[in-house]
């Protein structure tokens, strides 16, 4: 088991540090805590790339008409 340390940190204290990340850093995070949160989420990309590798795509000109 791991072994954890508790520490007490006040929501406006984790927003100012995701807010603090670099753009690049706090999107890793987030999708990170995301999947770690969502098993609708892991699943959802697991759905995602099969459609990919089945080619079941469109383009965005497909899907706006842009």
């Amino acid at each position: 088991m791991l072994n954890a340390i508790k520490i007490n940190l006040s929501r406006q204290e984790i927003i100012g540090a995701v807010k603090a990340m670099k753009k690049r850093e706090r999107e890793s995070f987030l999708e990170e805590l995301l999947a770690a949160t969502s098993p609708e989420y892991i699943e959802s990309i697991k759905d995602a790339r099969a459609d990919y590798k089945a080619g079941r795509v469109k383009t965005h000109d497909e899907v706006f008409g842009h």
